[in-house]
């Protein structure tokens, strides 16, 4: 971004405004702020009075790029923890894609490369499957609906991660999905003669395009944009804010003005390396991860960029369709969906119990 650009009050304005961002590498990912709310690059000076030499090293993997105003918590939890252990846990930061995307990373925490990461959906369904449910197409639609099934399944999914081999450190989100196209696509069946993306990683994704009848081109997030650029894709499904973290927006025309769910992510650690840090530094990690990672402060930064970024795709002549005359077809491919993956990708029970909490926040 350039030196002139902070980080915090004007990090949307930067990333709309400089040229020279390469969508590749300093770009990766905003989507977690965009995917939504965390963090990056760096490790924080040594404090005074704290040993500079780690005996513990926490390596954490995100594609969030440096700029983010969530970096300066991680910064602090690393503070915090150095201070805490006396110098000797420490966190170490692979920021921007650095480390691969997400179903690298993924592979490499289970061959013991990385300790922890910041992954959506994606990232989230290589390590434990069933979480996906919080993704399928059109059953959470709202952030509402989001925070009310997180909070009444928190014991479950902590299980679930448990017996994946890991902990959940702290949930976040970012922003809302919609249709990004360069053609008018107001309802199913206009994906037909699109070419729209998918993540080749991401079941949801693979079903829900081919339910609505076209032919998905499967491929990794970082050959997105140049796809944009050749016209091999010209659709993609994401939220605003993503669409201008990656810098998607300079290729596309159209975005949905209704939205089909929220872009879900989590910070994850694996269990073994808990286990090796000494009993107080992993107590103290655990107890103030929440703080730093899973903040209501943060998710509600997360979601305020987000809506920022879907007002400043308006003002750059980004026109926004109606989709609301054709919502029955959507939410019956919507249903479709979720009806074929329960049993494959998530319990067809996990299915019911989200889908009586999603009407439960309806009701009122």
């Amino acid at each position: 971004m350039g030196g002139r650009c902070r980080p915090t009050a004007r990090l949307l304005r930067c990333q709309m405004m400089s040229r020279r961002w390469l969508p590749r590498a300093r770009c990766l990912w905003v989507v977690a702020i965009v995917l939504g709310w965390w963090f990056t690059a760096g490790i924080s000076p040594t404090q005074p009075g704290v040993s500079a030499q780690a005996t513990h090293t926490v390596r954490i993997a995100t594609l969030a790029p440096r700029g983010t105003p969530l970096i300066d918590q991680l910064q602090r939890w690393d503070r915090e923890i150095r201070q805490h252990t006396g110098g000797q846990v420490r966190l170490q930061i692979f920021a921007g894609g650095v480390a691969g995307d997400e179903g690298v990373v993924v592979r490499k925490m289970r061959d013991g490369q990385l300790d922890a990461a910041a992954v959506t959906t994606t990232g989230l369904g290589l390590i434990a499957r069933s979480v996906l449910v919080l993704g399928a197409p059109g059953l959470i639609t709202d952030y509402a609906e989001l925070d009310h099934v997180r909070e009444r399944l928190a014991p479950r999914f902590d299980r679930i991660f448990d017996e994946a081999g890991y902990r959940l450190l702290g949930w976040g989100d970012a922003g809302r999905i919609r249709i990004f196209s360069n053609r008018r696509v107001l309802q199913p069946q206009d994906l037909r003669a699109a070419r729209p993306w998918v993540w080749r990683e991401n079941p949801l994704m693979v079903e829900f395009v081919r339910e609505a009848g076209a032919n998905g081109v499967p491929m990794g997030l970082p050959e997105v944009y140049p796809a944009l650029q050749t016209g091999q894709i010209d659709t993609v499904f994401s939220s605003a804010l993503g669409v201008v973290g990656f810098q998607w927006f300079t290729r596309l025309r159209y975005m949905g003005g209704q939205s089909s769910g929220v872009v879900v992510g989590a910070l994850v650690i694996k269990k073994e390396t808990l286990e090796r840090l000494p009993p107080g530094a992993r107590d103290f990690l655990i107890r103030t991860a929440a703080d730093f990672a899973g903040s209501s402060r943060l998710q509600a930064l997360g979601r305020e960029l987000d809506d920022r970024a879907f007002s400043s795709l308006q003002r750059r002549g980004v026109e926004v369709l109606d989709m609301q005359s054709h919502r029955g077809a959507w939410e019956r491919t919507g249903r479709a969906v979720r009806e074929r993956l329960a049993g494959r990708v998530y319990p067809r029970e996990l299915l019911d119990e989200v889908e009586s909490l999603v009407a439960e926040v309806r009701a009122r």
